[in-house]
Formats: structure tokens, sequence, C-alpha cells
């Protein structure tokens, strides 16, 4: 089945995306609040131990290791070359057999029809060119393989945070699309179309605990996550603009926290048939 391409964003957008993943500390980010999300999806996708799998805009491994553990014969890529580097160190430290490589989720450098499974946890939803990434999961994935997409849902903590820092952020470029979108499942249908069947979408919330306040919860996002570490690092020398974004982070994050000092961060796991 032929593959409808859009052109991937220019190279310019892409070096600043690298940089901005490459920003604060996402591995650590990873580890804190989503340890058990790349689990969950490698489940959902039903790996058995030789399946080639790729993890597409993997980060640090939090499912490339999973699926590696699961027997599965793993690529993982990322377009941030040191986030590659972690991943790497990780699975070595882990015995895991990975192969790590430095790539992009809009131009993929596989053959066609490589991978038994094509997997993605909160990762390729970030890539700015929506119907890009889509087409290249389709591509490299064999007809009859799986996709299994973990995304941020828009109403959901994460796609709330982004929201509220988007007044300081600078313009997405021509093309990009918001990445929350993905947590949309007519929207992923939407950009999948034909190239898949038995498409199942489901949304489920991560308990995150362990952020005593809402201003705890700010300054480890500031100091790690990469689009919150950008836009904090853009307003440093004007005062009354870091106080009006520190208090939009603080607001979300007070919002998103229950009586117990639990935040629920909504996502949606998409599990789909390659035809």
């Amino acid at each position: 089945m032929t593959v409808h391409h859009a052109p991937p964003a220019p190279p310019e957008v892409k070096a600043r995306h690298a940089a901005l993943w490459a920003l604060g500390d996402y591995p650590s980010v990873a580890d804190r609040v989503i340890p058990r999300l790349g689990e969950v999806l490698v489940e959902a996708a039903s790996i058995t131990p030789g399946e080639r799998v790729l993890d597409v805009a993997a980060g640090a491994g939090n499912a490339s290791l999973p699926a590696a553990r699961a027997g599965a014969d793993v690529t993982a890529s990322d377009l941030t070359p040191e986030l590659v580097e972690v991943g790497r160190e990780r699975s070595r430290d882990a015995g895991l057999e990975v192969l790590w490589d430095v790539a992009d989720a809009e131009d993929l450098p596989y053959p066609d029809a490589t991978f038994d499974v094509v997997l993605s946890c909160v990762g390729v939803m970030f890539a700015p060119v929506h119907e890009a990434s889509a087409g290249e999961l389709l591509r490299v994935c064999r007809p009859g393989g799986r996709i299994a997409l973990l995304s941020w849902t828009p109403e959901g903590f994460i796609g709330r945070l982004l929201a509220a820092i988007r007044p300081w952020a600078p313009p997405p470029p021509p093309g990009a699309q918001p990445p929350p979108l993905w947590g949309r499942p007519e929207h992923v249908e939407g950009l999948l179309g034909d190239g898949v069947r038995d498409l199942r979408a489901e949304r489920r919330e991560l308990v995150v605990e362990g952020f005593a306040t809402p201003e705890e919860f700010r300054t480890f996002f500031v100091e790690r996550y990469g689009p919150t570490v950008a836009v904090h690092r853009s307003v440093a020398d004007d005062p009354e603009q870091r106080a009006a974004l520190e208090a939009a982070i603080d607001g979300v994050a007070r919002e998103g926290t229950d009586a117990d000092g639990r935040m629920r961060w909504e996502y949606l796991l998409l599990t789909a048939t390659r035809a």
C-alpha cells in the first residue's frame, strides 16, 4: 500500500527541536514521572521474543528497554544525540542489546516494512509535522505488523501545561501541529487512515506522586523538562514575564493535584495493525 508522504519540517526546525530536548535533563524527568509507561506500551503491543521492534522518538529508552527485556530485537531512534547517548549507556548497563540511532521521526533511515512492531511512548507526538511522522510509522512497519502509541491528551495534565506555557513559546514553524493532538483518537485515525485496521484507542490515567507543592513541581520542570526549560530561560531577564510564566505553571500544577497530593495525567493508548 502506498503511503502518502508530507514533507518533513526543514533542517533548521529539526536543529532547534533536537536542542530543545537536550535542555535540562529529560531522562531524570522520565525516571521520576513515567517510569512505568514504557512497560504499559510494550504490554499493549503484545511484543514477543524475536520480533523486530522500532521505538520512535525513544528518549532515553523508556519503552526500548522493556521491549528488549521482552526478548525483542530492538532499534531505538531519537532526534537528540544526547538522549541517544544516555539510552545507549542505559542499555549497556542493563545488559540489554538495543541498537541506538540518531534519527528523525519524520524521515526515518530504515527500508520499507522493516519492523514487526513500531512503538512510541510520548515521543513521536512532539515531531512538528504530524502527517510526515505518521507516514513514516506506516512505511517502516510490515503489513500485519503492529503500531502502538502512547500520547498525552489535550485535556490531560501535560496538554494543559503545554497550553499554559504557549504564550511565552516561540511561534510554531509553518505546518506544525500541537503535540497533544496525538492524544485525540480521531486525529490519529485521520493520520493513519487506511494504512491500518483494528485500531483501538483507550484513555487512561497515570498517577504521579512526589511533588509536595505546585512550586516544587514547577522548579523540577523548569530545570529539567525541555519545553519548560526553554520558555523559562527566554524570560529570565524579565522579572514580570518570569513571574507570570511561573504563576501559570503553578496554576496548572495546583489544579491538577488532588487533596492527597496526587496528580492524574491522562494519556491515550492506541494500537493498530498495519494494513
